[in-house]
């Protein structure tokens, strides 16, 4: 991240909050610039930071600072948490919600792609139906793990379109050698905040600091495939993770337990799986591509191993 993309983000906190606070772009460069060079905290999660630093120093809540302005995106050229934009998108899919605090979740499509959206409650927002294409102004990105999604929140605006969009397909698929898992992989710890599936970096939450309680385990590896032409940077989840290398999450933690230390569990991962050939599919978001399906291939057809994620 070069200096002048951070001071690109910290021009746009000083526009959400110059007339509230008494700050600058400098200040918030160099705020940033500690973060991410110092600290090695994702830009994304700097970003975040710094902007719940300023929502508590204003006493604002999240949804009271807007974009204004918003510039009108596609969904493949969302690539930026924290960012005020505006979609056209028909609605994909809707699944329950896991929290009252959530009014709608699911997937938004347009011909570029899709993307997930959540829809807050306290928000009172019409309601989405699935099918239908509608103008979405006022709405805000986030990132997870390089996967990028969208909040309507109530400075958001639903306008319901007399349309169709032939949604366009993000999958990929790549086959090659698992070279690499990386930091981050094995035996984690995500934040037991509500709605909140940040993975804790020495006990602390890159949004909430360090929360109540020890945090919910999981698994997950974040490995990198080479295809012969070039590497790829792939994220299997628990299910997937579970499946690949034959360790469950309850085997994980007593793993962790008998050597009180959690990095043998990645060890073990990286033992059982590194080298091995692949076929992955799923779709391409930010740098990574998130594992849906996870095929062996050049092995007998009764011995193919292929893993469904349930869930992502």
């Amino acid at each position: 991240m070069t200096e002048t993309d951070l001071r690109t983000h910290a021009e746009d906190i000083y526009e959400q909050f110059s007339d509230q606070l008494d700050i600058s772009v400098e200040e918030i460069t160099e705020r940033l610039e500690t973060l991410v060079n110092e600290y090695k905290v994702p830009t994304s999660e700097a970003r975040r930071s710094v902007i719940n630093t300023y929502l508590d120093e204003a006493g604002m809540d999240r949804d009271d600072i807007m974009g204004g302005g918003n510039e009108q995106k596609v969904i493949s050229d969302v690539d930026r948490a924290e960012e005020w934009i505006d979609l056209q998108a028909k609605v994909v899919d809707l699944w329950e919600a896991r929290s009252d605090a959530v009014a709608q979740v699911g997937l938004l499509g347009d011909e570029t792609g899709t993307i997930k959206f959540t829809k807050w409650s306290k928000s009172d927002l019409p309601k989405l139906e699935e099918g239908k294409v509608y103008a979405l102004r006022n709405i805000v990105t986030d990132e997870y793990q390089g996967r990028y999604s969208v909040k309507l929140n109530r400075t958001t605006t639903i306008e319901e379109l007399d349309e169709e969009i032939e949604v366009g397909d993000d999958e990929v698929e790549i086959t090659g050698a698992l070279v690499d898992i990386q930091s981050g992989s094995g035996l984690i710890k995500r934040c037991p905040e509500e709605d909140c599936t940040h993975v804790l970096q020495n006990g602390r939450c890159p949004e909430h600091g360090e929360p109540d309680g020890d945090g919910e385990f999981d698994l997950r590896i974040k490995g990198v495939i080479d295809d012969g032409t070039q590497v790829h940077e792939v994220i299997f989840n628990r299910d997937m993770t579970e499946s690949l290398t034959g360790i469950t999450l309850e085997q994980a933690q007593e793993m962790a337990m008998d050597a009180l230390d959690t990095s043998v569990v990645a060890e073990e991962m990286h033992d059982r799986v590194l080298g091995r050939y692949y076929t992955v599919t799923g779709p391409t978001l930010g740098r990574y591509v998130l594992a849906n399906e996870v095929e062996e291939p050049g092995m007998p057809d009764h011995e193919a191993v292929l893993i469904k994620a349930r869930s992502m």
